[in-house]
């Protein structure tokens, strides 16, 4: 049994307390969230609910089309893209350009389209090449060092 007689509030909350078992604990806390969050933060409770409502919100806040067999990673140097290209005569329609932390590529997965992907970390203007072998499309876009610091100066107006 918990010790309620350690709390340093009054003897009321001993005896609403103390009296308790642990399912009415439960039960009490479980009331106190549902009247705390409202019905649209149910998932809340649960992290794997959570997870699910939160996944399709990230991938159409950044506004980048899915396309299948699409990967993206870096290594110290560059970041890398593959994509499986269905068919070879895509590559003549295909435009590629990119920001610093963005790539685009036009006319795929069909033409009209653009494909977005969003870059692991940010890349350098110039230096990027694309190779096709083999049904893999492969952008490699060198990587930039940002070290560019600011100080923010912090004043205490007493």
């Amino acid at each position: 049994m918990f010790p309620w007689s350690m709390l340093p509030n009054n003897k009321d909350m001993q005896k609403l307390f103390g009296n308790m078992k642990s399912g009415d604990v439960e039960k009490y806390i479980q009331d106190l969230f549902g009247k705390m969050f409202n019905e649209n933060m149910e998932g809340v409770m649960n992290p794997n609910e959570w997870m699910k409502a939160v996944q399709p919100l990230q991938q159409n806040s950044r506004g980048d089309t899915q396309h299948k067999g699409a990967s993206v990673f870096e290594t110290h140097d560059y970041v890398y893209i593959r994509l499986n290209l269905e068919h070879e005569n895509s590559l003549k329609d295909m435009k590629i350009f990119h920001t610093s932390n963005k790539a685009i590529i036009e006319n795929l997965p069909q033409i009209g389209e653009k494909l977005s992907i969003t870059l692991p970390s940010l890349v350098k203007k110039k230096g990027a090449s694309a190779v096709h072998k083999d049904g893999v499309l492969e952008i490699r876009i060198p990587k930039a060092v940002d070290m560019q610091f600011s100080e923010v100066d912090v004043k205490n107006d007493r």
